[in-house]
């Protein structure tokens, strides 16, 4: 007789468990891999993205990819975790990381189908971990700081490989210096949020410069704009939460009169009120004048007739950064114009770039900053440019603080897989057959910068498999030549701790991913208390 079916769960809740759960899980995270797969290496292709607003996006970015493909299944969406993990850790190599994972999930799904049990390919998978990042260190070449030229050459290096993938790959040498000119200027702690990026439509990529100091857009401004000086050398800043209008003191108040000598009073008390003010700024010595709040046309009129720069409607986090840079502090009224809460510069001017007037500070004494001009035909053109070199500039400060570089184009992927092959003969048990198969699974990075330049892969793996047995251990997929070649000399380089990270998070995200066997999803109830019918069905 059978057992009568117990249900303990609310009706319309959706469970599936064991194998076929797993299964299904690998196969959901094989479809992201596969809508990624093809940016990799500088021969990959971008993806246009248009959200339900419409709004397009062109991206070769990994982790920018994935963040706006909206996931909705549950195991699936550990690898757009590892993706952003990726690109706040380290900033570059979101695309690798996430077929690094698809690769091992890939090589584990036959054990799983023949009955291994997920907990020893998890244990299989932590140990191979541990030796691959114990051989990047062992391998990883240092680069002595003491040398600035050299060090400086490294740090170019570094921002060209990645920059060698993006859309901005043919300027790669131009962006690569740029970018380390602008992480040199930053102080010791290297702030991300002291490089400032203003994109400006218009002009040709090479047009883009590196400001030392403060840029941003010339805020709206009244008539008297055009009679202010330009340009000031050594100014004294003033930087305000000021409103300086007519309108503010009678909007504050309300005042009851009842003949038209006492109304004339108080007009003119706000007229008086007013110019205390800007005389207040007058005195202080400041040359620019800098408010969050609006600046009236009378005020922009006085400034002018006196030789003093104005700008109101400033943006919160412009003056945030002008503030770092120049020193002060931002005053919420105009009674304590003292010397020290005034900011320096050693040079202010107001410059045309495209069809926009931009302000800028140079010089300035107290953090380091600069600000990024970008120019480009598109928007979305520039929005990746941003993002592109948003990869160099984290590249570039993870390899002033961890001077270790390996070298990239499939190189080291291919080094830890012999490395990991060989290891694994030494093994008894299953794991001699599943670390192997972590190493095989490395091998998709080589393998897909081929696939996406369009080269024989097969052939060419077969190539450095041989070279790499032989103890060529930075050969990799040379992309220009369709060959192999030594990618150390050839100077693509990648900081060790890129690599690191990206092997240590997928293998963290294929042992989450192996070690759920059941997903259960609970229908939200209805405002009525009823429950919905069915889940959304079973994860597909």
């Amino acid at each position: 007789m059978m057992q009568p079916r117990i249900i303990l769960l609310k009706e319309g809740t959706d469970s599936s468990q064991g194998k076929p759960q797993l299964i299904s899980n690998i196969n959901a995270c094989q479809a992201i891999v596969d809508a990624v797969r093809t940016t990799l290496g500088p021969r990959g292709m971008d993806k246009l993205i248009v959200d339900g607003g419409g709004k397009a996006t062109v991206s070769n970015d990994g982790a920018t990819i994935m963040k706006l493909l909206d996931i909705v299944h549950p195991a699936a969406k550990t690898l757009v975790d590892i993706a952003k993990s990726q690109d706040a850790e380290v900033g570059d190599g979101t695309t690798s990381v996430v077929l690094i994972a698809g690769a091992f999930l890939k090589q584990c799904k036959p054990y799983i189908e023949e009955g291994v049990h997920p907990q020893i390919i998890i244990r299989a998978f932590r140990k191979a971990t541990a030796l691959v990042v114990k051989k990047i260190r062992e391998i990883a070449v240092t680069i002595k700081e003491e040398d600035v030229v050299e060090h400086r050459q490294l740090l170019i290096k570094c921002a060209a490989t990645t920059l060698s993938s993006k859309l901005v790959a043919h300027q790669k040498d131009f962006f690569a210096k740029m970018v380390v000119d602008a992480v040199m200027m930053l102080d010791d702690l290297l702030p991300l949020d002291m490089i400032g990026i203003k994109k400006i439509q218009g002009g040709a990529l090479e047009d883009s410069m590196l400001v030392d100091g403060v840029a941003f857009k010339k805020t709206f401004s009244y008539a008297g704009f055009e009679m202010q000086p330009k340009k000031y050398i050594n100014p004294k800043i003033a930087l305000l939460n000021v409103e300086l209008e007519l309108k503010s003191e009678k909007e504050n108040a309300e005042v009851r009169v009842d003949n038209v000598e006492d109304y004339q009073s108080i007009v003119d008390a706000e007229w008086n009120i007013l110019y205390e003010k800007l005389e207040a700024i007058y005195k202080s010595g400041a040359k620019v004048v800098l408010s969050k709040l609006p600046i009236g046309d009378v005020a922009t009129q006085y400034f002018a007739d006196r030789d003093l720069f104005c700008a109101g409607r400033v943006v919160d986090e412009d003056l945030k950064r002008t503030l770092k840079a120049c020193g002060g502090s931002i005053q919420t009224s105009v009674q304590s114009l003292k010397q020290d809460v005034l900011g320096a510069c050693e040079l202010f001017e107001e410059v045309q770039i495209g069809g926009e007037r931009y302000n800028l500070f140079k010089g300035c004494p107290e953090a380091k900053t600069c600000t990024l001009i970008l120019r480009g035909g598109t928007e979305q053109f520039i929005e990746e440019t941003q993002r592109s070199l948003h990869d160099a500039i984290m590249i570039v400060r993870r390899a002033i603080k961890n001077d270790s570089v390996v070298a990239g184009g499939g190189a080291i992927e291919m080094e830890l897989s012999k490395y990991l092959r060989e290891h694994s003969r030494t093994i008894p048990g299953k794991e001699q057959l599943l670390i192997g198969a972590m190493a095989k699974a490395l091998e998709t990075i080589p393998r897909q910068l081929c696939d996406n330049a369009g080269f024989d892969a097969t052939n060419i793996l077969n190539k450095l498999r041989q070279k790499h047995a032989q103890g060529g251990i930075w050969y990799g997929v040379d992309v220009n030549n369709e060959d192999i070649a030594d990618n150390f000399v050839a100077c693509v380089w990648e900081p060790a701790v890129v690599k690191i990270n990206a092997i240590t998070a997928a293998s963290e995200a294929t042992c989450l991913i192996l070690s759920v066997d059941e997903t259960i999803k609970n229908p939200k109830a209805q405002e009525g208390g009823a429950p919905q019918g069915r889940g959304r069905g079973r994860p597909h």
